[in-house]
């Protein structure tokens, strides 16, 4: 034994070394995992996500021809996967699954409008936001691409109108194929908030039922919804038939009449698509021809609502010049167009033609 005393402390030496060096590459290994995933493993906070106003990078990865089939097969999940590069932390990566909604512009448009479900097992950063409305341009062109633009900025400016008003999140989006076999589509997109987080946020829970008489409503809300739609010239919505409506009720007096809320304005004359046409119901000619489908309210109502487009009228202009990924051709259409508005809710007399003597009777 004796001759090998002198050879243990060197091997033990040298496996301290050995030691050391192995523990110095599992911390970096561990700090290079425990960030790669950070994102993933770190809930997103589903209201700052829509408070924040940067375009996100995104791509939704799935079998594009899969996807294309699935437009006859609405309640169909197409597995995929969604990655986000959140400010402020590592990019998140997540399964998810697709789904396709919509009517007219399912069956129309080349990418169908989508529903994303983040309520994969596997899932965690953003399993909480549950399923959102995807919406996508219709087609592939610069033109289709100032008309998604045009339909998400109705949306922040129905937010400066009202607090009950859906959230939106603009999306620079990349539609990859995981089989390789067809072309990645690159295009802008929008999330749109949970309705049941835009209920949370007004003391409300959302109805389902979803159908009801309008004169049965909020009066001070449905003024605002009407004369909102009368502004941007949309006539695409009904409450009645729960068209392109949903409905709050109040958490804090369940005696409350329900609140509407609008939304899906592709067909609205502000954005004036080659697509939209007036129902030949109605007596106007094209969607940029405004037309009022509120019914009678109070005159002290309207008024109270039409002061407030007033007050948010340099908010509004300013939010269309400072959109810079819209032409100028397209500002200065958008621009021109609000101008009637606002020169018909300038006059008193005007705003009692339009919004009392010539409201709906049925």
């Amino acid at each position: 034994m004796a001759i090998f005393q002198p050879i243990i402390p060197l091997l033990l030496s040298k496996n301290n070394f050995i030691m050391k060096k192995c523990l110095i590459i599992l911390s970096f290994c561990s700090f290079l995992f425990g960030h790669s995933i950070y994102s993933q493993t770190t809930a997103v906070d589903r209201v700052q996500f829509f408070k924040d106003t940067s375009i996100l990078n995104a791509t939704i990865t799935c079998k594009m021809a899969e996807l294309f089939r699935q437009k006859n097969k609405p309640d169909t999940e197409l597995p995929a996967n969604l990655s986000m590069d959140l400010t402020g932390s590592s990019a998140l990566n997540e399964p998810v699954s697709l789904q396709v909604r919509g009517h007219f512009r399912k069956d129309f448009c080349y990418v169908p409008p989508l529903k994303v479900l983040f309520k994969h097992e596997k899932s965690s950063g953003v399993k909480s936001f549950g399923a959102l409305k995807l919406v996508s341009e219709c087609k592939t062109s610069d033109v289709n691409q100032q008309y998604l633009l045009k339909e998400f900025l109705i949306y922040k400016i129905y937010n400066l109108v009202t607090e009950m008003s859906f959230r939106v999140r603009l999306l620079n989006l990349n539609l990859v194929d995981s089989t390789g076999k067809k072309k990645t589509i690159t295009e802008y997109a929008f999330l749109m908030e949970d309705i049941k987080d835009l209920a949370k946020r007004n003391k409300c829970t959302y109805w389902k039922v979803g159908k009801i008489d309008p004169r049965l409503t909020d009066d001070r809300q449905m003024a605002t919804v009407a004369i909102f739609e009368y502004m941007i010239g949309n006539t695409d919505w009904g409450v009645s038939v729960n068209h392109n409506t949903r409905l709050l009720l109040s958490k804090i007096d369940s005696t409350h009449r329900p609140y509407v809320v609008p939304y899906d304005f592709d067909y609205a004359g502000f954005v004036n698509s080659d697509y939209a046409v007036p129902d030949e119901k109605l007596d106007i000619e094209n969607v940029q021809q405004r037309l009022y489908r509120g019914f009678p309210i109070p005159i002290e109502i309207i008024n109270d609502v039409v002061d407030i487009f007033k007050k948010q009228k340099d908010n509004i202009y300013a939010l269309i010049s400072n959109f810079d990924l819209l032409t100028s051709r397209s500002k200065k259409d958008l621009t021109q167009y609000l101008d009637d508005f606002f020169k018909t809710i300038s006059d008193p007399n005007q705003v009692k033609s339009v919004f009392i003597n010539n409201a709906r009777t049925n």
